[in-house]
């Protein structure tokens, strides 16, 4: 059975990773990136540059959107020489950005327009699973869709979990960044907590990996950003104003994030690893 031509929109730190895994196995792959390097670099490893999302739709059937932002995220589809301009019908758009669910709700109903379906995919977990090929999907959408684009994810990803609907992906991911972020801001005050009292972080922690206090933060201290941070959390308060619920608590640690990444960045945080930050 024929490979689907895959197209993929932002071959950047995550982006190129999945690239390299869809090569791999077989897929031919055309990407575009607002950065030239970013397409000379996905070339490098076996794909097809083209000039723009419109491009990449006509050569593909199956189209993985992994930009930053909204924003980006709807232009590459609807906006000018978008993706909806000349993708067939029967194909389907991936969207693995973080993005609000009502964006994606939202160009979905504009997608089946045109006879094409949207997968609702961010992924989890990071850059070194996205380097392993051990990433988690968190999907939304209908089954069949859901089952095609099982072969092409499992390329890159370990683990795909079917939410529900459009929509599901994009709240499960949000959710569960919610509980890393505060996982992570409260390292941050445990481990002032504990220098304080001159306990040695590294014994405390190798303690912890095998107790109620582990978490993928503290498993991954050295190589955990906050970079996304504020974005999760604007999405997640979204979410909870959308639903009028009172989320103090939310509030709090989306202001206190700023600082994580602050303090993240400049590597002015407990040194729970003893190996310092690698944000490579």
């Amino acid at each position: 059975m024929a490979k689907e031509r895959i197209g993929l929109i932002g071959p950047g730190r995550m982006g190129l990773a999945m690239v390299k895994h869809l090569i791999r196995n077989g897929y031919p792959v055309t990407v575009t990136d607002i950065d030239p390097d970013a397409v000379r670099a996905a070339e490098a490893a076996g794909a097809d540059g083209a000039a723009n999302p419109a491009e990449v739709g006509k050569l593909s059937n199956f189209v993985i959107i992994a930009v930053g932002f909204d924003e980006e995220t709807v232009a590459v589809m609807t906006g000018e020489a978008g993706l909806l301009e000349t993708m067939a019908p029967g194909s389907i758009v991936a969207i693995s950005s973080t993005a609000n669910p009502e964006t994606v709700v939202s160009l979905a109903r504009a997608a089946k327009a045109k006879g094409i379906d949207v997968y609702d995919a961010p992924t989890c977990r990071g850059r070194r699973a996205a380097d392993e090929g051990t990433l988690l999907a968190l999907v939304g959408g209908e089954d069949a869709v859901v089952a095609r684009a099982a072969p092409i994810y499992s390329t890159f990803c370990s683990d795909i979990h079917h939410i529900g609907p459009l929509g599901h992906g994009q709240i499960a991911k949000g959710i569960n960044n919610l509980v890393h972020w505060v996982n992570g801001l409260m390292l941050i005050e445990a481990g002032r907590l504990c220098e304080a009292n001159d306990v040695d972080l590294r014994k405390l922690r190798q303690a912890m990996l095998i107790s109620t206090g582990k978490s993928a933060a503290l498993e991954q201290w050295n190589t955990m950003s906050f970079t996304w941070a504020l974005k999760d959390m604007q999405i997640v308060q979204r979410l909870m104003d959308k639903a009028n619920l009172g989320s103090p608590l939310i509030g709090a640690v989306r202001e206190l994030v700023k600082e994580g990444r602050k303090l993240k960045a400049s590597n002015d945080v407990p040194d729970w690893t003893g190996l310092g930050t690698d944000l490579s």
